[in-house]
């Protein structure tokens, strides 16, 4: 599956448990995603693709963090690496799913009750 789909899916797959999930290629276009971005709250969880990130890219991973407030971040990692330094607040390891890693999410940033409903 294209990676783009996976992450759609994802991310459809996230909004539809009551996330505001956004997505991006990599770490450099989620630099383009707003702290303060209008009619939206903060970023509160960062889900990072192991697969993403070029060797080296740990200091890159903590300055999307701190521009975000220092959100708790979910790694999916491949079972042949070793999973880059960085406090990950769960790290997964692939084979995963898609509802793997939204359990991962709920698990690590709960709902509440009243917000648990598709996001429109």
């Amino acid at each position: 599956m294209p990676d783009q789909w996976t992450r759609a899916l994802l991310r459809a797959a996230l909004r539809e448990v009551g996330y505001d999930a956004v997505g991006s290629r990599g770490l450099r276009e989620a630099f383009r995603v707003r702290p303060d971005e209008p009619d939206r709250g903060p970023v509160r969880l960062l889900v990072i693709d192991q697969d993403a990130l070029v060797p080296g890219a740990e200091p890159v991973v903590e300055q999307l963090r701190l521009r975000h407030g220092s959100p708790d971040a979910i790694l999916v990692k491949r079972a042949t690496k070793s999973a880059p330094m960085g406090s990950w607040r769960v790290t997964l390891q692939r084979p995963v799913s898609v509802a793997d890693i939204v359990d991962a999410a709920q698990a690590s940033l709960p709902l509440p009750a009243a917000a648990r409903h598709p996001v429109d």
